[in-house]
């Protein structure tokens, strides 16, 4: 046996522990598939000595006498037949108890891990790759209960051992001590073999990780792939890691290959041992052929069952190794705290108020927005202008509390966000991201983000949003209009077209504070124009923030706010800061000098494809 605090004694007492987790969370069902499987073991044994007794009092008189009675013959066939259709009893009921327990625990701590996504805070998602994220809800998850399909089986055969032993006892010692030989050795081989498995396949689902973690970048990243080349270096990057995967899955095959004939044949051995004594013990006249051919059968029969004991120790590494990535995510810390605090629902435009406050990365050795203080007064238009990194989306960030400062307040209509209670914030800020993401559904679902049952937003809402968004025209020429599929991330619109969605999706919410980081980008100026002035128009019950470095969204906006390496630097109107700014100005101009170029390169390529 191994010692205490050897590998695989660890391994077997962390597996075991695992195991009784499952347990005491499905205690109904797999009650229920123990019973079946204990059902199973106990006929399994009985069917042994029935053969054994028809054996002895049916076949072989049936032999010497050349006759036998129909009615023995008949009570012989009921009994097996009785005992086989317990047997089947006992298997259907293992067989579904087994499986519904397992596929309930997946589904139980997928969403548990999703759940704990949700609760996390940005900054702890931005330390963790989107592949390792999906192998945690996913393979993880399904290699940590894996050796439940097996376990009832398993406990079933340590009934069904226990009952052999017994018996064997009682039929003849001899017989049974090959039984404590064959047996104890099975186990001692499968806790070796659990020693020798679980740092391969530990190794093996780390590389199933980073092997889904590649895959995931390179097709989110197809088009940035495909239009710089780089097609074969990111073939290369994906191949290293998947033949990595395919060497550490050999090496985990090999050690299967080696154990399991090992585990197979000692049953087999052990049956052949019997048949050898039994048959010397059968002409000594210490048992009768009856009860030689009831141990020759336990003997064959139990391989299987005792396999399955080794399949539950098989699995139990890499049943360990999901679990333990499964619950460092379950117990990562950093989730956001709430208040209880309420904002007034009444529909008018938010105060946005920022005291002092100072945010810093994870991993950057210096604050990205420092000491900021700002007052939005409610229903004000105000531009947040700064070149890149200046820590502009940061501030969003901040704003509608995706991440907390180090130090410092933001306050909406003079209560701090951290003390209100959880979804508050989100009803009343809305915020259009300069990356849309939209959902492989109807345009109506991705604006409404309802069930469909039981819609939040009836369609005049989400028309009206539409309209507002500038989005009404295109999705009327959609196919089935509202009902249109987009595709997997809108992929069937225009970059434009996304933005204007993601835009309505904020505007159908009627949010007292909207806030637009550089979210028109991939519009055109002039629908761009006819978005923000329509915003105007409509005289919306709303604040808005907008990140923006055109022009004419600068100014549509009642006033302007600088922003250059995390601090405000200045603020005021457009005009006036083009005058006592330098910084801003230079930025304008610049901006200004690209978009004009860029509108000379579209003309000269609409004259290059008349004159072709």
């Amino acid at each position: 046996m191994p010692h205490p605090s050897s590998p695989s004694a660890v391994v077997l007492r962390r597996g075991l522990r695992l195991l009784g987790r499952a347990i005491s969370e499905q205690r109904g069902i797999f009650t229920i598939a123990l019973l079946a499987s204990a059902l199973f073991g106990a006929m399994t044994v009985a069917n042994a000595f029935v053969l054994g007794e028809l054996t002895g009092q049916v076949v072989l008189p049936s032999l010497r006498e050349g006759d036998v009675a129909a009615g023995t013959l008949v009570a012989g066939v009921l009994v097996i037949l009785g005992v086989a259709g317990l047997k089947i009893i006992g298997i259907l009921g293992r067989r579904i108890g087994a499986g519904i327990m397992q596929y309930r625990l997946q589904a139980s701590y997928r969403r548990q891990v999703s759940r704990q996504y949700l609760r996390l805070p940005l900054s702890w998602h931005h330390r963790h790759p989107t592949g390792q994220l999906l192998s945690n809800a996913n393979s993880d998850v399904e290699a940590a209960w894996v050796p439940i399909a097996p376990l009832p089986f398993a406990c079933g055969a340590i009934l069904m051992l226990v009952i052999t032993a017994v018996a064997l006892l009682v039929i003849d010692p001899v017989l049974a001590l090959i039984g404590l030989v064959v047996f104890p050795t099975i186990f001692a081989i499968n806790i070796v073999y659990s020693r020798v498995m679980s740092p391969r396949v530990s190794r093996a689902q780390q590389l199933r990780a980073e092997v889904s973690g590649i895959a995931h970048e390179s097709f989110d990243g197809a088009l940035v792939v495909k239009t710089l080349g780089r097609e074969a270096e990111e073939t290369d990057r994906f191949r290293e890691r998947a033949e990595l995967l395919r060497d550490s899955l050999i090496a985990v095959g090999k050690v299967r290959g080696t154990f399991d004939p090992m585990m197979e044949a000692l049953p087999a051995l052990g049956t052949l041992a019997v048949l050898l004594v039994g048959t010397a013990r059968l002409q000594d006249g210490a048992i009768d052929a009856g009860e030689l051919i009831s141990v020759a059968y336990l003997f064959t029969v139990l391989a299987l069952p005792v396999r399955a004991i080794g399949w539950v120790l098989g699995d139990l590494p890499r049943a360990l190794a999901g679990w333990d990535r499964v619950s460092a995510v379950l117990a990562a810390t950093g989730e956001q705290k709430h208040g209880q605090e309420r904002l007034g629902r009444s529909a008018v435009p938010a105060h946005l108020g920022v005291s002092d406050v100072t945010f810093t990365y994870a991993d950057a050795d210096a604050p990205v927005v420092s000491r900021i203080n700002l007052d939005i007064t409610p229903g004000r238009t105000v531009a947040l202008v700064g070149p890149t990194g200046s820590g502009k989306s940061t501030l969003v960030s901040l704003f509608v509390r995706l991440v907390d400062p180090d130090s410092g307040r933001i306050l909406v209509d003079g209560t701090d966000i951290g003390q209100l209670r959880e979804g508050e914030l989100s009803s009343a800020a809305a915020v259009v991201a300069q990356s849309t993401f939209l959902f492989d559904d109807t345009v109506r679902q991705n604006v409404s983000l309802g069930d469909e049952t039981d819609p939040v937003y009836d369609d005049a809402e989400v028309w009206r949003a539409l309209q507002l968004a500038q989005a009404d025209r295109f999705v009327r020429a959609l196919p089935d209009g509202l009902d249109t599929r987009i595709g997997e991330r809108g992929t069937t619109l225009s970059g434009g077209q996304r933005q204007r969605l993601a835009l309505a999706r904020a505007l159908v919410r009627h949010p007292r504070l909207l806030i637009l980081d550089d979210a028109t980008s991939s519009v055109d100026p002039t629908v761009e124009a006819a978005i923000l002035g329509g915003l105007r128009a409509a005289d919306l019950a709303s604040s808005v923030l907008v990140v923006a470095y055109r022009r004419a969204t600068i100014m549509l906006a009642d006033e302007v706010v600088y922003v250059e390496r995390g601090r405000i630097l200045a603020r005021g109107t457009h005009d006036d800061m083009l005058v006592s700014t330098p910084g801003y100005a230079a930025l304008i101009r610049a901006y200004s000098d690209a978009a004009e170029v860029r509108r000379l390169e579209a003309v000269a390529a609409g004259r290059d494809e008349g004159a072709a």
